[in-house]
């Protein structure tokens, strides 16, 4: 441990196990709900530092990130920096992605950018840290060495991340500049949990150092304090146990710092408290220990209290699908340990994403069901298109200027790949009113009495014609209609925007790829009485068609091959049908910007949801889960596709 002042970044990780790190406003929000102790809950919501950050929660007992709306959990974690590098003085460097906007580079990079920069150099190479990109500062461009795609990079000033003094690990921490005041050491913390693992290194012997808060603010003085067991010989059975279970973690922490620590000073020396001091020189110390180890240092003592008779009120990862059980299970952990309650620490329950292996010769195909593999090409995406006579483009080509010019001066020429009209289209689902009634279209917002309000490229239909659509009997300026269908993929089908109602037979923008799926012989849990239909989806990176946000750009699939799961039950080979018939349509993926990442022009899910955990369900995407074929079909359902759509694909 070394004393020290630093900035503190807040970061999460990503699912490409780069460390995000959070804006200096929403790290100083965390580090306020930290730094305030049980007191305040001990979780802290994002939306409050960062409305975009709505759905975001983090617990901070556990130290992970859960999405609310999704289920997503990803670890965080609370870094150190000097306050002399980049965090400490609110320097933020980004780069320009595809859509435009501005990206800010992981700490570590921005920390060596903004380096270079004060030293004046031309530029700087990133290879050392791991990315092959080149910062040019006259230019302030970034260039990839191996491509020599040129980016734009910015360096804007921001809010100063946080500032703390005190005990730092040593791992977290950097030689103190020369003349450098010393920051006053924090006191120990007396809170329940350390207290526990204070014991235990007490038991195992002498040779450790002092034991460092965890928690800006220390537990009330008023709690009551377990009663510690004691390290003679009338200990209980259980200390025994614990004892000679510490031997290898020890002779391993005593590794580690011979390996890279010097030898820590005396306990006289470095305020430990009594029973806590130094032995012999060679005995090796447990403060070298990882948080993972102390945290089975607590697990074990807290065995021995309850062996020993002292009552304890056990807190675990709750079982359920709901991502939010985990943070309740913590918050209860803090608020147990500021009313001096033991807490029996259990082990979460770990991800299981992929079934055990399975040999060529176990899997089956799947009885009703012909072939095992669909497969969508180029060429049956562009299937009934024509090319347009002003642009490479194949129809329907995009609305705007710099696609094609002679589509945007005169968007109704451009007919869908029925080689209908968007008017004669759309004649199949409406019926003229000749007197409409005296209510808002719900697309142009004016009175349907009066002329259509939609002021983009104007279709050769009067803005004053109302139509009413035969289904569910919602009434729209014609003009606003046939709008909407020239910027939609003109595939001859229609949606109605106010209550989704499908007209025709709805496709979607899914780039080429491949679907296979077959039967495993392994149950998922809940469904132990059946197989496993497991589905497995693979599409490559490729160029944007005119049905994409951004035609002729290039886009990303990440996360390719994904697998997901069924249980082979009666609606579950229902449920996968449904499915195939949605590959087939184009629905189940689209192109856009990740909700995850942020990542644009990247392959995403399409309003289907699917399970992707084989036996887990700590993300909310996996089994048990007795609700989730019923929700499937519904979502399926919304698309356009139920049974019936199974009996007009045998036509």
């Amino acid at each position: 441990m070394l004393l020290a002042s630093a900035v503190v970044v807040w970061e999460w990780l990503n699912e490409h196990g780069r460390w995000r790190p959070y804006s200096p406003a929403v790290s100083h929000h965390i580090e306020a709900v930290a730094r305030a102790g049980p007191r305040a809950g001990g979780s802290v919501v994002l939306g409050q530092a960062d409305s975009r950050l709505a759905p975001y929660i983090i617990d901070l007992q556990s130290m992970h990130q859960f999405r609310q709306d999704t289920g997503t959990i990803r670890p965080v974690r609370r870094s150190y920096y000097d306050p002399s590098s980049a965090p400490g003085k609110g320097v933020v460097w980004e780069w320009e992605n595809d859509s435009g906007t501005w990206t800010p580079y992981d700490m570590d990079v921005g920390i060596t950018i903004q380096r270079a920069y004060e030293k004046q150099h031309p530029w700087v190479d990133l290879s050392a840290i791991g990315f092959c990109y080149v910062i040019d500062f006259a230019t302030m461009g970034q260039i990839n060495r191996q491509t020599q795609r040129k980016r734009r990079v910015r360096r804007r000033l921001d809010m100063v991340y946080p500032l703390v003094s005190g005990t730092l690990p040593k791992s977290q921490s950097w030689p103190a500049s020369p003349g450098a005041a010393a920051a006053p050491p924090v006191p120990a913390c007396t809170c329940p949990q350390c207290l526990l693992v204070m014991s235990v290194k007490a038991a195992a012997g002498p040779g450790t150092s002092t034991l460092q808060p965890h928690k800006a603010a220390p537990a009330p003085p008023a709690a009551p304090k377990p009663p510690l067991p004691a390290a003679g010989p009338k200990a209980p059975d259980g200390v025994a146990a614990v004892r000679g279970s510490l031997k290898p973690l020890a002779a391993q922490g005593g590794r580690r710092q011979a390996a890279s620590t010097p030898a820590l000073s005396s306990a006289g020396a470095s305020g430990s408290p009594p029973g806590v001091g130094s032995g012999k020189g060679s005995r090796p110390s447990l403060g070298t220990l990882n948080r993972s180890h102390l945290q089975r240092l607590a697990i074990a003592q807290s065995r021995v209290l309850i062996a020993s008779g002292v009552p304890t009120v056990p807190v675990k990862n709750l079982t359920g699908s709901s991502p939010v059980n985990p943070a309740l299970a913590g918050i209860t952990g803090i608020l147990m340990s500021a009313a001096g309650l033991p807490v029996c620490l259990t082990r979460p329950p770990k991800l299981v994403l992929h079934p055990p292996p399975v040999s060529k010769s176990e899997i089956q195909s799947i009885p009703g069901i012909s072939h095992s593999c669909r497969k969508t090409t180029k060429k049956q995406a562009k299937k009934g298109k024509r090319h347009c006579p002003s642009c490479p483009f194949w129809f329907p080509c995009v609305p705007r200027p710099f696609c094609c010019p002679w589509q945007w001066v005169s968007p109704i020429l451009s007919r869908s790949p029925t080689g209908k009209t968007p008017e004669e289209v759309l004649k199949k689902y409406l019926q003229k009113v000749r007197h409409p009634p005296d209510e808002d279209c719900t697309i142009c917002m004016e009175r349907l009495s009066a002329p259509s309000g939609y002021k983009g490229p104007q279709p050769a239909v009067k803005p004053d014609l109302v139509g009413k659509l035969v289904k569910c009997s919602h009434v729209f300026h014609l003009h606003c209609l046939v709008a909407m269908y020239n910027n939609g993929n003109k595939d001859g089908s229609l949606q109605c925007p106010t209550c989704k109602t499908i007209y025709g037979v709805k496709t979607g923008t899914q780039p080429p790829g491949k679907m296979e799926y077959h039967i495993i012989p392994h149950a998922l849990p809940g469904h132990a009485d059946c197989k496993t239909i497991r589905i497995i989806y693979n599409i490559p990176p490729g160029v944007q068609g005119p049905e994409h946000p951004n035609p002729g750009k290039s886009f990303t699939a990440r996360g390719f091959p994904r697998h997901c799961y069924l249980p082979d039950s009666e609606k579950g080979r229902k449920v996968l049908k449904l499915l195939l018939v949605a590959w087939d349509r184009r629905l189940i993926f689209a192109i856009g910007t990740s909700s995850t990442t942020g990542e644009s022009d990247t392959v995403i899910w399409n309003e289907i949801h699917h399970k992707t955990e084989f036996g887990s369900n700590l993300t909310g995407h996996g089994y048990p889960d007795i609700n989730y074929l019923d929700n499937v079909l519904a979502e399926l359902a919304a698309q356009g596709i139920t049974e019936e759509s199974l009996a007009q694909e045998k036509d």
